[in-house]
């Protein structure tokens, strides 16, 4: 009996210092069109479950709404102005050639780490089957699927016929099954990965394709959404009367980009779709931990690159913005011995604070060779409800245009109850919203302040620029990239 207790003991120690796993999800273009953010529409069982035994964070905003500096600033931990990425051309290697990403991070403390998908950068869907614009030393193997969706292309719909569907409104309801597609394959690999590393520390990333655009998904996912029960959002008549021109991204400068409203109506159910099909894919990859006994064990994180614009403020469309619905994106991290889990999180939180919390979470020493942006979540996983005074800093950049005559940054910070954006550091345009009252952001108050918004408008101002200059980068930009 006393050698059995011996045993019991040593088995119970081995397991709590077993090192954690981590799968690592991406969605690529993803806003926060799920059911577990109080989307009505979405149908995302799997998603909302992972929201249900983690911790969901209701506030985390990207600190770029465009893909390649969105992504390099949270795989780096840096902001956009550390890492002179503003554009889908630039590499955070060209200023930062000696920084630890976060895979890289867990590649150096023993972990097998993988990527399959999209993680950095991609042409979608030119690239797809390819590295994309990757970072070598943050994998010890890559593996990129490539589905039916890229030999399917010529039967993708075009709303805009001078677009390429890359950023276009376009769609394509699919034959064949799930695994046939990217995303599929995506799903499909990753579990593979957890079946061979079971074993061993293992970091997993995941990346899904859609749903940026072409909107490619099975059938069956666009019949979840029958047309009819389509609905375009709610703006007031004078919605776009108080915001500057610069608020508007410069490849969407006119509502709906003149499409009628079925049209809009149709590139809606899309997008539903596909994010209904990486739903499901999430939960093929949910199961098979579970199927492996790997559950208990592993961190998952599931993340969008940044939010998504589906015709909010009378008709704005995909990303670039700096409004509520282009900052804010979907962020869930369920670590099996949290105390929170199951909670919801209203605390401001950003992007960058992922890397400080998994290196926590992991128990792993942080990097040396540059200082974290972010800091960890860990203490609302333990307690969602914790103090936390935060607030997120989100830019963007503009090209020159017939619109705007230089190119110009906007920046915005968001607190707890205000959001204060401003373009050419205000002189294209200041914007301030307050949240306890005008959640959509309907009602600029920095067009005519009263004295309230004065002061809150002199007091974010400071602290914005404390983090975010707003001037315009030294560095090569690519206009037509932005």
């Amino acid at each position: 009996m006393f050698r059995s207790l011996i045993f019991c003991c040593f088995v119970i120690l081995n397991v709590s210092a077993k090192k954690p796993n981590v799968l690592f999800i991406a969605v690529d273009d993803l806003a926060a069109s799920l059911g577990c953010y109080g989307d009505l529409v979405a149908k995302t069982p799997h998603i909302d479950q992972l929201s249900g035994k983690g911790v969901r964070f209701d506030r985390a905003y990207n600190q770029i709404p465009l893909c390649n500096p969105s992504r390099a600033s949270l795989m780096t931990g840096l902001r956009p102005d550390e890492i002179k990425v503003y554009d889908l051309d630039r590499h955070f290697r060209e200023e930062v050639p000696e920084v630890v990403t976060l895979s890289q991070h867990f590649i150096n403390h023993g972990y097998a780490t993988t990527r399959v998908g999209k993680i950095y950068h991609y042409n979608v869907p030119a690239s797809i089957g390819t590295d994309g614009f990757d970072d070598a030393p943050s994998w010890q193997k890559t593996i990129n699927p490539k589905g039916r969706d890229k030999t399917d292309e010529a039967l993708v719909f075009n709303a805009e016929p001078h677009r390429k569907i890359s950023g276009a409104l376009s769609w394509l309801a699919a034959d064949g099954t799930d695994e046939e597609q990217t995303d599929g394959m995506v799903a499909t690999e990753a579990i593979k990965l957890m079946k061979k590393h079971k074993d061993e520390p293992f970091f997993i990333a995941a990346g899904f394709f859609r749903p940026h655009t072409p909107f490619v998904a099975p059938k069956k996912y666009f019949d979840l959404y029958p047309l009819e029960e389509m609905r375009l959002p709610f703006a007031p008549a004078d919605d776009r009367s108080d915001i500057p021109t610069a608020a508007f991204a410069h490849n969407n400068p006119v509502p709906n980009y003149s499409l009628d409203e079925m049209t809009c109506l149709k590139a809606l159910r899309a997008y539903y779709a596909c994010v209904s099909f990486v739903d499901a894919q999430v939960g093929r990859m949910l199961k098979a931990l579970d199927d492996q006994g790997l559950a208990d064990n592993t961190i998952v994180v599931f993340w969008s690159d940044h939010g998504y614009h589906l015709g909010e403020h009378q008709g704005i469309w995909q990303k670039r913005t700096l409004f509520e619905e282009g900052a804010l994106a979907p962020l869930i991290i369920y670590d099996p011995r949290a105390k929170g889990n199951g909670q919801a999180c209203t605390r401001i939180v950003e992007f960058v604070d992922v890397y400080p919390t998994l290196v926590e979470l992991a128990k792993l020493p942080a990097p040396t060779s540059q200082k974290l942006a972010g800091r960890s979540l860990a203490p609302l996983l333990k307690n969602p409800l914790a103090e936390w005074n935060g607030e997120a800093i989100t830019q963007v950049l503009r090209p020159a245009d017939d619109r705007l005559k230089e190119l110009t940054m906007g920046c915005s910070i968001r607190t707890h109850r205000w959001r204060y954006t401003e373009w050419a550091e205000g002189k294209s345009g200041v914007e301030l919203y307050d949240h306890s009252s005008d959640p959509n952001e309907f009602h600029n108050l920095a067009l005519k302040p009263d004295e309230q918004a004065k002061a809150v408008i002199k007091k974010l101002r400071a602290r914005l620029h404390k983090k975010a200059s707003g001037k315009i980068p030294t560095v090569p930009v690519n206009p037509a990239r932005l």
